[in-house]
């Protein structure tokens, strides 16, 4: 496990997308993103060998963990529980939108609620929703 700069972190459990989910978020949010660390389910670990162990990423400086857990302990993601992004920009929030509505789901949006000019929740391919604002 690798560490951070913080000391609570968002920690995702996915049954074997967690490598393809951390890659798309570092990859998707560039610069303001990176990967800190992946680690790998050997042999004599539980699980799947080869699947991600631990893999650990940041975005804005917020710190992620992610995992893969063997399925019949997996649980699905919820809509109840979402990261918020805050876009400065509205083409930010544009580009946000289009990469997790594209093979997930919109579950609200996009709509202007005051203060916000623009805000949404879309959960991704991965199963993980989003709130985006701008």
């Amino acid at each position: 496990m690798y560490k951070t700069n913080s000391l609570v972190s968002t920690f995702l459990t996915f049954s074997g997308e967690a490598e393809a989910a951390m890659d798309f978020y570092v990859e998707l949010f560039g610069k303001d993103a990176k990967a800190l660390g992946k680690t790998y389910i050997g042999e004599n670990d539980r699980g799947e060998t080869g699947k991600l162990l631990n893999g650990t990423f940041e975005i804005r400086g917020q710190s992620f963990m992610v995992m893969d857990m063997e399925a019949e302990y997996a649980t699905p993601f919820s809509w109840a529980t979402t990261i918020l992004v805050q876009c400065e920009e509205e083409s930010e929030f544009d580009r946000l939108f289009a990469a997790f509505s594209d093979g997930g789901s919109v579950m609200m949006g996009p709509i202007e609620l005051p203060p916000f000019k623009k805000v949404t929740w879309v959960t991704d391919k991965f199963g993980v929703t989003w709130q985006l604002v701008w």
